[in-house]
């Protein structure tokens, strides 16, 4: 059975099936193991998480009092409110036709961005004084951002994941916008339901707007009082989404449910497996894959492709087959990645390849050998010995790179 200890009760033997409180908090990366050693208890003792989750099935019982059972979850019709009707599908639209120059993208991918943020900023005002927001002002955006990730998917994605600590707030909801509509598309869904799809992302934590900015922007680990106010973001969003005629029903599900996990261990309502609407689901993964992409106040960002390893470490955090094909919808190797090469140098991979996903394009820059820069130049990677080819990730942090955040933007001409 599953069991919620407090940390306080918390001893040795014990199976932790999950751990309560942000991933941010938490001591460990794995999700599940048995409790058998001493540092690895003193660890846990000293995280500032509330409390874990035991399977007493699998390891030892608490000793001081009977824990409480975990509850099963309710299901969404437990809300106080009931979404708007859902808005009909758009009919599927042409095919955009691509620009010549993928620099040219770019560019019209900053100026999206600019102005996307510009209006994200004035929608979370609008909220932050209790006013009712315009959902509309900002589907218009929405439409940008789904034709310039249509002409090319990297681009947009690629500039939006890379946003200063300050504006944090603001360019993750551009980033999630766009990483669902992606997603949306590699799921091959309607195109009515990703443009619904890519507005959920823009709004999904509006209702952070209800959080003080000292706990919001605080730069060390929150206590559990703060936590607590965290949290109750996704009920805030809802309850802002429902009143306004504007937002389509699948938005005002994501915005509920974007921290709901698989196993049950999410909030606010502990929801299980395909309780989870698909919508919801999908939303978690590209919230959370972009948060650990991202510089925070509390955090350095992880290179896309680590990110993406430790995504799929969380057992029980996220839908599995949904992961595999977020995956495949930013790559294998996302833009930015620091690889190694058989040619035994690094180089960093400046856009995907929808047909190889494991022949990237990458841009060599350092040799491993002699621990020293080169001048940058495009690697041929093929399935052939005659060309190059990636051998594994690596960490910047291994190589002595200096600032890796500045070198990779100058090796990617951002």
């Amino acid at each position: 059975m599953l069991r919620r200890v407090p940390l306080d009760e918390v001893r040795l033997g014990m199976f932790v099936h999950a751990m309560e409180g942000s991933w941010l908090q938490h001591p460990f990366w794995r999700r599940r193991f048995l409790l058998d050693k001493e540092q690895d208890l003193r660890r846990l003792l000293d995280s500032d998480i509330p409390g874990i989750i035991i399977d007493d099935e699998r390891g030892a019982a608490p000793e001081k009092r009977p824990s409480v059972p975990v509850p099963t979850p309710p299901v969404l019709a437990t809300t106080k409110r009931t979404p708007p009707k859902d808005i009909p599908p758009r009919p599927r639209r042409a095919p955009i036709a691509a620009l010549p120059d993928a620099e040219e993208e770019r560019a019209h991918a900053r100026k999206i961005i600019g102005k996307t943020k510009l209006a994200v900023m004035e929608l979370f005002s609008q909220a932050r004084l209790g006013h009712a927001i315009e959902v509309g002002g900002v589907a218009p955006l929405v439409e940008e951002i789904s034709a310039s990730i249509a002409r090319n998917s990297t681009a947009l994605i690629g500039i939006a994941r890379l946003k200063r600590k300050d504006e944090y707030t603001y360019m993750h909801s551009v980033a999630v916008c766009a990483l669902m509509i992606n997603f949306a598309r590699t799921l091959e869904l309607d195109e009515g339901l990703v443009h619904e799809l890519g507005l959920a992302g823009l709004l999904h934590d509006i209702g952070k707007m209800a959080v003080p900015d000292e706990v919001l922007t605080k730069p060390s680990t929150l206590s559990d009082d703060e936590y607590a106010v965290v949290r109750e973001h996704c009920q805030r969003g809802y309850d802002l989404l429902v009143t306004s005629p504007e937002a389509p029903a699948i938005a005002a599900e994501v915005v509920l449910h974007h921290h709901e996990r698989f196993d049950g261990t999410g909030y606010p309502h502990r929801l299980k497996g395909e309780q989870i609407s698909l919508h919801a689901r999908m939303g978690a993964i590209c919230d959370v894959y972009d948060a650990i992409t991202s510089d925070r106040p509390y955090k350095d960002a992880w290179a896309p492709g680590e990110s993406i390893e430790r995504m799929l470490e969380w057992d029980g955090q996220f839908d599995p087959k949904l992961l595999d094909t977020f995956v495949r919808s930013i790559g294998i190797y996302p833009v930015g990645t620091l690889v190694r090469l058989r040619s035994n140098r690094l180089g960093i991979v400046l856009a995907e390849n929808k047909r190889e996903p494991t022949c990237p394009k990458v841009k060599a820059f350092y040799a491993v050998r002699d621990h020293a820069m080169i001048k940058p130049e495009m690697v041929p990677i093929g399935p052939t010995l005659r060309d190059d080819a990636i051998m594994r990730r690596e960490l910047p942090e291994h190589w002595n790179l200096g600032d890796w955040p500045q070198m990779r933007d100058a090796l990617l001409g951002r």
